[in-house]
C-alpha cells in the first residue's frame, strides 16, 4: 500500500511538471470574417518573422518563435494590420472582421490580455483630441483635461490584470511621458505661444554697419534664422532661404539671420566675428545679417538647443510661430501667404 501511494505521488508530480512547462514557441490561431487575403505576416522592427496561409473560410493556425517578448505587427498582404504582443509560450486565438482590424479584433487565450490592452490604449489615444486645442485651453481647463487623460490611461492600464511586467512598465512610463510632454509644452507656450510678446534681442552687430535690435523692425513681420557658420544643416537651408527672400522681397516682411558663432570654435571672439563676416560675404547672404556675439539671452529665452531654428514675429512684436517651418518646408510659404503680407 505504501509503495502504491509513492507511485501515485510520483505520477502526479510528473504530470504537474509536464503541465507547467512552457512551449518555446507562440501558437496563433483564429478566424477573420469576410476575408479576401491569403497570407498573414508577422513583422518585427527588423522585418518579417513568419508568414503563413489563411484558409478560404478565413481561419488560420500556425506557430512561430520570437526572439523577445515584444509588440509585433499582424498583417495581411493587403496591408491590413494590427499590433500584437508575442512571447514564446503564448497560445493566442484571434477573431475579427476584415473590414477593420483595430475596431473588431479580439484576442483570447494565454497572453491575449497584452494585445487587447494595446488596442484599448491606441483607441484611447485616437480619442484624445487635437493636442493643439488642448494646449490652447486656459490653465484651469488645461489641468482638468490633463487629469482626465491621466485618469483614463491609468484606468485602462489597471483594468488588465495579467499583463507582461515589461509591457506594463513601458506603458506606464509612456503614459507619464505623455502627461509630461503636455505639461512641458503648455508651460513653454505661456512664454512662447502664438500671440505672446516675443523676447527681444538688443544691439546685435549688423554686417552692414551699426547695431540692430528687434525693435528696429517694428511694423514688419520678422522671419529670424538662428544659425552658425559651422552648422551643416544651416548651410543647406541657404538656397531655399534666398528663394523665399526673392519671393517676398516686396512684402511687409524682413528676413534676419542671427549668427551664434562664438569664441570656443574660433579661438577668440574677434576671430569668430571675422569668420561670420567672411561667410556672409562669400555666400552673398544679403538682407539683414546680425551677429549675437557674447549675448545669448535671446537664444536662451527661446530655449534654442539646436540650429537652424526659425522664428516668425508679427509687426507688433508678437510671436506667430516660435518654431516656424524651415525655408525648405512648403508649409512656410503656406504660412506666409496666410498672413496677407
Amino acid at each position: 500500500m505504501k509503495n502504491i501511494n509513492i507511485l501515485l505521488f510520483v505520477i502526479v508530480l510528473l504530470s504537474a511538471c509536464k503541465n507547467s512547462e512552457k512551449n518555446d514557441f507562440v501558437t496563433l490561431s483564429g478566424k477573420i470574417e469576410n476575408n479576401t487575403d491569403s497570407i498573414i505576416r508577422i513583422f518585427s522592427r527588423e522585418g518579417i518573422v513568419k508568414e503563413f496561409s489563411i484558409n478560404k473560410d478565413g481561419s488560420f493556425e500556425d506557430t512561430l518563435k520570437v526572439k523577445e517578448a515584444a509588440i509585433y505587427n499582424f498583417a495581411t498582404e493587403s496591408n491590413k494590420n494590427v499590433p500584437i504582443f508575442l512571447k514564446n509560450g503564448y497560445d493566442i486565438s484571434i477573431k475579427g472582421e476584415a473590414s477593420d482590424f483595430f475596431e473588431t479584433f479580439v484576442f483570447s487565450g494565454e497572453g491575449s490580455q497584452n494585445s487587447n490592452f494595446i488596442l484599448a490604449q491606441i483607441k484611447q489615444s485616437r480619442n484624445l483630441g487635437d493636442p493643439q486645442q488642448i494646449l490652447a485651453l486656459e490653465a484651469s481647463d488645461f489641468q482638468k483635461k490633463l487629469n482626465q487623460i491621466k485618469t483614463t490611461y491609468d484606468s485602462i492600464l489597471n483594468s488588465y490584470t495579467d499583463l507582461d511586467s515589461a509591457l506594463y512598465t513601458n506603458i506606464k512610463l509612456q503614459n507619464d511621458q505623455v502627461i509630461g510632454y503636455f505639461e512641458s509644452v503648455y508651460a513653454k507656450n505661456q512664454v512662447m505661444g502664438k500671440g505672446k510678446t516675443s523676447p527681444k534681442f538688443e544691439n546685435y552687430v549688423d554686417y552692414k554697419g551699426g547695431k540692430k535690435s528687434l525693435d528696429s523692425f517694428k511694423g514688419k513681420y520678422v522671419y529670424i534664422d538662428v544659425w552658425a557658420t559651422w552648422c551643416g544643416p544651416c548651410i543647406q537651408q541657404i538656397p531655399y532661404l534666398k528663394e523665399m527672400k526673392n519671393l517676398y522681397k516686396n512684402k511687409n516682411i524682413v528676413f534676419i539671420g542671427i549668427s551664434t558663432d562664438e569664441n570656443t570654435r574660433s579661438g577668440s571672439w574677434e576671430a569668430a566675428e571675422q569668420k561670420w563676416r567672411d561667410f556672409v560675404k562669400n555666400y552673398e547672404l544679403g538682407d539683414v545679417q546680425l551677429w549675437a556675439g557674447k549675448d545669448f539671452s535671446f537664444q536662451q529665452s527661446y530655449e534654442i538647443n539646436g540650429i537652424p531654428r526659425f522664428i516668425l514675429i508679427d509687426p507688433d512684436g508678437k510671436i506667430v510661430d516660435a518654431e516656424a517651418p524651415r525655408p525648405s518646408d512648403p508649409n512656410l510659404k503656406n504660412l506666409l501667404d496666410s498672413l496677407n503680407l
